[in-house]
């Protein structure tokens, strides 16, 4: 890593330059050949994907070039039927029916569509119109001319697979956290550039490495929202990456290094622990393949890039513009005190904890805190243990699906949509319920005759339509329409009591074969597909993540500790979005509607990022420790002076993290807000709870045997050196520079860093 420092520190404007070159080639490369993002989920086998296929075989279900949307009104002191009404929905239809694209408007006043009595309400004064268009029409002047229908009396939505628009790319709630991160950071630093370069090398990742998605979003497949799920990765990783090189970098200057020195201690120090890091969120985000989803496997391509490219920034772009800046990476007070420090004088204060005038100064937060980790720590991790515990109580409730306009933001066209449907026509009427029978024989025929006329009697079941079967038909299609909304328990209590119980009895005896189908069947089968495969990829990444720590520190409780750790902070991840987004406790605030279930990627996503996250302070704080107890085999030191050294840059790029996760969660878009506040609570009480409290505290109880690591495995595992070979004066206690007077150590010209 020395070489490599030194080699990008001389050749500052060759690094540059080559970052530089690569973006403009990208830009020019993707505006030439453009994107081309799908959202094909390619959803593992289950009863309902299984239906379409049959359905598919026998000609009745085929990917076509028109889709279907309805036009609803509802009126208040007129009958639905009254003339003027059907005078001014008649005009409407005709100005919708003469924009290009539009294939045909069925009315419920026309004497020739054979559904118009289904398309009325009398008793709720409700009624819609059925419009089929053609791919590529202007929606948005069907909108406009539908809602010419809004007066006093008339209430106006439009609504349905023709209308649904995908949501668009927020306009400037990320900026809100790249600005926090910077206000962070200037606080931290009291530097401009030590402000703005973590931001900058953060950028210059995530820009190279979503350019390169969206080229390959020609060959591979993956969704516009990979896009968001690596800026939302790669920016709060990024910023935190090069932070740590950055602090390390000062502080070496800080102890009387010249500018290329501090560089390349940076990176044979928190340089190998950014790439280590780097490549634990790499392998957490990788591991979804085990899932086998199609468009989580995208958006994990798309975010491990954007983490490969990160940390390649933080490797070769930072230190290149480190070089260019020199000294100016210190505060002013801090160069005036390397000026004194040169010059041989003993400076009014230091950077770091030291001596003043024969006098000890007084410990810094970090130490302070270390300190009282240390008196109690039974105390400590019980107390951690409990606030964890409490955030992650919401999980036992934890309900996925998918949420349905029932829970948009009220007054959004999609609510008002559902809202009048609902009312004229029941929450399930966009919510059809397919019976998909596979009748080889005229028994089978008989047999599913029997069970449609069973269904009208099953709870929760309003209406059922089928064409009377024909003798010698192979595939026969029932129709239920259910009394509740796609995301509602009863709707998959229905689906339950059809599969288990009323299916299986008319099957039994004859040939038939009944799959249910329909958009609830598909979301809850792919709920149940993914959930069974979430303890496989706990599992497999927590022992991925061990199997790294153990090599990097030669250990079995201290990455036995990292692991347990990490998985109750996912835990609290998935607690906290289930009480913000299915309860209902945060949606307004995020303007994303009311309760609803947990869209059922959420926590494949969150267990995947937060382990790779947690994994990163981990390594941070760790190597610290581990570094302290190579020199001094002193367990207590060790964990107290691994807390004390970077406790302050811990919590710092946790409330960077914070700041740009929780900017995501304002863009109005559910998923995004669920991933973005989910990550960063389990963020902060990761930093806060986890690594500075609960963790400095078992390994305070447990002592010297974190560090025991049986020679058989010694011998086995190859040899990692997350944190070099950092020099011994650079890694006092300190409690040592504070507790003795200047002149201890006469030998010594430069300030102990802390």
């Amino acid at each position: 890593m020395k070489n490599l420092a030194l080699w990008c520190s001389r050749r500052k404007r060759t690094v540059l330059g080559l970052w530089v070159v690569a973006f403009i080639g990208l830009v020019c490369l993707t505006v030439g050949v453009g994107a081309s993002f799908n959202d094909s989920s390619d959803a593992p086998a289950a009863e309902s994907t299984t239906a379409y296929g049959i359905l598919a075989q026998a000609g009745l279900y085929a990917e076509s070039s028109t889709t279907t949307g309805n036009i609803v009104w509802q009126v208040d002191g007129l009958s639905i039927d009254d003339p003027s009404v059907q005078a001014d929905v008649a005009a409407m239809a005709s100005e919708v029916a003469a924009i290009p694209g539009v294939q045909a408007v069925a009315s419920p006043y026309d004497a020739t569509n054979p559904a118009a009595t289904t398309q009325i309400s009398a008793a709720t004064g409700t009624a819609f119109a059925t419009v089929t268009v053609e791919d590529g029409v202007d929606i948005d002047a069907i909108s406009a001319a539908a809602h010419g229908l809004d007066s006093s009396t008339t209430q106006t939505a439009v609504g349905g697979e023709a209308f649904y628009v995908q949501p668009g790319g927020s306009h400037g709630p990320e900026a809100l956290g790249i600005i926090a991160a910077f206000a962070i950071l200037f606080l931290m630093f009291r530097s401009m550039w030590a402000s703005v370069l973590p931001i900058l090398t953060g950028l210059a990742g995530v820009g190279v490495s979503m350019l390169i998605v969206v080229l390959a979003s020609n060959w591979m497949n993956l969704s516009a929202t990979s896009l968001t799920m690596g800026a939302l990765i790669g920016l709060g990783v990024g910023i935190d990456y090069a932070l740590f090189i950055v602090n390390r970098h000062r502080k070496a200057l800080m102890a009387g290094k010249s500018v290329p020195e501090a560089i390349a201690q940076a990176l044979d120090t928190s340089g190998r622990a950014v790439i280590f890091a780097g490549l634990t969120v790499i392998v957490a985000l990788l591991g979804m393949f085990v899932v086998g989803l199609g468009v989580l496997t995208g958006m994990s391509r798309a975010a491990a890039l954007t983490v490969l490219f990160t940390v390649a920034a933080a490797v070769t772009l930072l230190p290149a513009l480190l070089a260019m800046i020199g000294p100016k990476i210190l505060s002013k007070r801090q160069r005036a005190e390397l000026v004194q420090l040169t010059a041989g004088t003993t400076p009014a204060s230091t950077a770091v904890p030291s001596t003043v005038a024969g006098r000890a100064v007084t410990p810094g937060r970090s130490t302070r805190w270390a300190l009282k980790v240390q008196g109690a720590p039974r105390r400590m991790a019980a107390g951690a243990l409990l606030l964890v515990l409490v955030l992650a109580a919401p999980v036992l409730s934890l309900n996925v699906g998918d949420a349905d306009a029932s829970a948009d933001p009220a007054g959004s066209p999609t609510r008002e949509y559902f809202d009048l449907m609902s009312t004229g026509f029941g929450a399930g009427y966009d919510n059809a319920v397919l019976l998909v029978a596979t009748t080889p024989n005229d028994a089978a025929g008989a047999a599913f005759t029997d069970l449609v006329a069973q269904l009208s009697s099953v709870d929760n079941v309003t209406t059922v339509g089928a064409a009377p079967y024909v003798p010698g038909q192979q595939v026969a299609v029932a129709s239920i329409t259910p009394g509740s909304s796609p995301q509602a328990n009863e709707t998959t209590d229905l689906i339950t009591t059809l599969r288990d119980d009323v299916i299986p009895a008319a099957e039994t005896g004859t040939d038939l074969q009944v799959s249910v189908t329909g958009t609830a069947a598909v979301s809850m089968d792919l709920a149940h597909a993914l959930m069974s495969k979430l303890p496989l990829y706990l599992a497999l990444i927590a022992l991925l993540g061990f199997l790294l720590l153990a090599m990097a520190f030669r250990s079995i409780l201290v990455p036995l500790v990292g692991a347990v750790s990490n998985i109750a902070t996912i835990l609290v991840g998935m607690g906290v979005t289930t009480a913000l987004f299915q309860w209902g406790w945060g949606t307004e605030l995020l303007r994303v509607g009311g309760g609803a279930p947990i869209i059922y990627i959420i926590p494949i996503l969150i267990v995947g990022i937060m382990f790779g996250l947690s994994m990163d302070y981990q390594v941070f704080l760790v190597s610290r420790m581990h570094e302290e107890w190579t020199h001094t085999r002193d367990n207590a030191r060790a964990v107290r002076v691994g807390v004390a050294e970077t406790g302050r840059v811990i919590t710092t790029a946790a409330m960077i993290m914070f700041c740009v996760f929780a900017s995501f969660a304002l863009t109005g878009e559910r998923i995004v807000a669920m991933i973005g506040m989910g990550l960063a609570v389990a963020v902060l009480v990761d930093a806060f709870v986890v690594r500075l409290t609960l963790v400095p505290a078992l390994m305070k109880l447990i002592g010297d045997r974190n560090w025991a690591y049986p020679r058989w495995a010694d011998r086995l595992t190859p040899h990692l050196s997350v944190e070099g070979a950092p020099e011994a004066d650079d890694d006092s206690d300190p409690l040592d520079a504070a507790a003795h007077p200047v002149g201890a150590d006469a030998g010594s010209t430069r300030p102990t860093t802390a």
